[in-house]
């Protein structure tokens, strides 16, 4: 059974290089879709709102990942 653990792991990783970036997306996508709702933003501003989030997140990843590199 370690073999089919072994290629879920490959095809996971084919499509995910970095676990915790890929967690903070999906996190920040639910919470985006779950608050605005109950809070009346306007679509607008939720598109705003989804934009900072994201890049926040892709910054902050790459960032990380320059530290990690020197």
């Amino acid at each position: 059974m370690k073999w089919l653990e072994n290629i879920f792991r490959e095809i996971f990783g084919l499509f995910v290089d970095d676990s915790s970036f890929a967690l903070a997306i999906l996190i920040w996508l639910a919470l985006v879709r779950w608050a605005t709702p109950h809070l009346n933003i306007p679509s607008g501003i939720t598109a705003v709102i989804l934009f900072a989030g994201l890049a926040l997140i892709l910054a902050e990843s790459a960032t990380r990942y320059s530290r990690r590199k020197q």
